[in-house]
């Protein structure tokens, strides 16, 4: 009986190391590919001065998701980091007009906020006794609803509306930053009993709280940010 429970202990503590191993792996994969975008001005103008190359991308970086989050249990180990890792890569290229918009200072200041505030967070998520389903369903929803306002404000292009929504992004991927950690901690535990490819949950997982840092920061810049004049 102890040698099953060490098992299972040393199991979930290798889940946990993969997880925070891969989605640490993507941040620095994506803030290299942003960074070395905007340094290489041709490349820079390239991508950002062609609409259709912008919409290209995010439709593969969503395409991206779907392909992960539906066939992680039946596609290979390797086939499912080179997705993820690929996903990495477009996001650091979507997400270098950062570098145009925001002085470094006002990005590298956010940055580490953000990394605070996911952590502490993440910490929460895992250590609380509380059952943060409901929370998880809500802020979910949330999202939806914050996202079509954001479309919306495409259009209206409303300085008081963009504050409002990154205000509320802030809470939401904060949230949602201590759901998948409650998740994860759960599926650690089961993932013996479970008998699943504990390499592959390791890649899904990372990709989930990867998104919930990337919208974080993202959120957090929106409001603390300093625009280059």
């Amino acid at each position: 009986m102890n040698n099953y429970y060490a098992q299972s202990y040393g199991k979930a503590q290798e889940l946990m190391y993969r997880v925070f191993g891969w989605m640490s792996f993507a941040l620095m994969l994506t803030g290299i590919t942003s960074y070395y975008v905007y340094s290489v001005e041709a490349l820079r103008l390239a991508i950002f001065g062609n609409s259709f190359i912008i919409f290209g991308l995010f439709i593969a970086q969503i395409a991206l998701v779907v392909v992960l989050s539906s066939y992680i249990v039946q596609i290979s180990y390797g086939a499912a980091l080179v997705l993820f890792a690929l996903y990495a890569i477009l996001s650091g290229i979507t997400l270098s007009s950062i570098f145009m918009i925001y002085t470094m200072g006002s990005i590298f200041l956010t940055f580490f906020v953000a990394a605070a505030m996911f952590a502490a967070m993440a910490l929460y998520g895992a250590l609380t006794k509380h059952d943060l389903t409901s929370m998880g369903s809500f802020l979910s929803m949330t999202l939806f609803g914050m996202i079509i306002v954001m479309l919306v404000n495409l259009f209206l292009q409303s300085s008081v509306l963009d504050l409002l929504t990154a205000m509320v992004g802030v809470v939401v991927f904060a949230g949602l930053t201590a759901w998948d950690m409650q998740k994860l901690k759960m599926l650690a535990h089961q993932i013996d009993s479970r008998n699943v490819l504990i390499d592959n949950i390791a890649v899904i997982v990372a990709l989930q709280l990867y998104l919930d840092f990337i919208n974080l920061f993202l959120s957090l810049l929106r409001i603390m940010g300093e625009r280059k004049k």
